[in-house]
This record gives C-alpha cells, sequence and structure tokens, in this order.
C-alpha cells in the first residue's frame, strides 16, 4: 500500500472502509459473470444501500466513473484491492487454538485477502509441535522469540474469555501492534494499538434481538387484525 492509500485509510470514515469490500465483492461477481462496466446505481441496488452512499464512498479511493457508463469493473476491483491492503501480505500470528481458531487456520481464503497465518500459540504443552493445516502450533512462551526473529506485529485473539485481557496484554508487550479480537471480550489496550473486534457472539445477540422484535410487531399486527 502506498503511503498516500495508507494516509487516506486513516481519513475514511470507519462505515466507509466496512462497505467497500462489498463492493469489491460485487465487482469481482459481475467480472465473472462478463460485464465490463457497472455503475453506482447498479452496485446499490444489488446489495442494498443508498447509491449517493455508493458513489460518496468511491471517492475516497482513485478511481472515477465514466458518464452514462459507470466505472470499469477491472480497474474498480483493481482500485480497491490495493486501497484495502489485499495484494500485500500480512502475516500474523494466532493465538488460541481452539475450535475458532482451528477453524481460521483451515481458512485458507484469508491469504486471498492478505492475511497469512504464519504460527499460533496456546498454554497447552501437548498441542506444542503440532500443526493444523500445515501451521506449526507453539506454545505461549516461545511468542517473544518468534516476534523478534520475524517481527511480526499483528495478533488474531481466539483465547476464552477470561483469558483475552492477559493474552492481549502479552501481546502487546510482545510487539503485536494490531489485534483482531474475535472473543466478545472488549479488551483494554494502550491508544497507539489497534484493535478490531469481531464477536460472532455479539452479532448473533443482535440478529436473535431483531427476530424477537419481528415476532412482536407480528403479534401486534396479527391482534390488531383480529
Amino acid at each position: 500500500m502506498s503511503e498516500l492509500s495508507e494516509t487516506l485509510m486513516f481519513k475514511v470514515p470507519e462505515p466507509a472502509l466496512r462497505r467497500l469490500p462489498w463492493y469489491l465483492a460485487y465487482a469481482q461477481l459481475v467480472l465473472k459473470e462478463g460485464e465490463t462496466f457497472i455503475s453506482s446505481t447498479q452496485i446499490a441496488k444489488n446489495i442494498a444501500v443508498d447509491a449517493s452512499m455508493v458513489a460518496k464512498d468511491l471517492s475516497y479511493v482513485n478511481i472515477s466513473g465514466k458518464t452514462r457508463v459507470g466505472y470499469d469493473v477491472q480497474e474498480l476491483i483493481n482500485v480497491l484491492e490495493s486501497f484495502l491492503g489485499f495484494t500485500q501480505s500480512h502475516k500474523a500470528f494466532l493465538f488460541g487454538v481452539g475450535n475458532l481458531g482451528g477453524a481460521l487456520m483451515h481458512d485458507n481464503g484469508l491469504e486471498q485477502f492478505g492475511l497469512e497465518i504464519v504460527a499460533s500459540f496456546d498454554v497447552k504443552y501437548e498441542l506444542s509441535g503440532t500443526s493444523i493445516n500445515h501451521i506449526p502450533i507453539h506454545h505461549l512462551d516461545r511468542f517473544p522469540e518468534l516476534q523478534k526473529q520475524t517481527g511480526i506485529n499483528i495478533g488474531i485473539l481466539t483465547v476464552p474469555i477470561d483469558k483475552a485481557q492477559a493474552v492481549s496484554e502479552i501481546m502487546i508487550r510482545g510487539g503485536i501492534q494490531a489485534i483482531w479480537n474475535f472473543t466478545p471480550f472488549r479488551i483494554r489496550v494502550p491508544e497507539k494499538i489497534i484493535v478490531q473486534n469481531t464477536s460472532i457472539y455479539a452479532h448473533l445477540a443482535v440478529m436473535f434481538n431483531r427476530l424477537n422484535v419481528l415476532k412482536e410487531c407480528e403479534g401486534c399486527i396479527k391482534n390488531f387484525i383480529s
């Protein structure tokens, strides 16, 4: 990623950053279908967002559409992949080789988006020396040593909730600067540390809550009609 892209990334609002991969995925889909140009209106219609929002989001990246034609699909893909950092390889360590950690280690698709898990750490001594999907598993004690050897500064946190804060502090002391946190625990970190929280449990809670609200609304409508 260029210095300009890195600077822009910090200026792009987080909601827009979250939407840019949606546009990329749709552009990749229409490219496979043989389309060469797409408009912001077309993108908006197919991923259920406002067209003006799509145009504004894409204004943050170095691309412009053609009047009455739209964006060149291949160019849009190239620009978005580069802007989002997906064209570079970012190496990471994973902490906590449980069910979720193991699933992420099996996910070869992460490398397509620029993230390569090169090693994992756990407190279970029986896991040391084994591997998952050719990714070695080490005891947590070896992390500082391997971090000094590799300089890797991205850590994926998939430990149990009661270990999340303690392990995150070990990660930070050892040189990790960005943490992808998959635990539902909101870890406390210094301001200079980047944390991206991705709790599947939190998303489940939102989905369940909305389902309950929908059921309540349906019940109110039935009662009103009857």
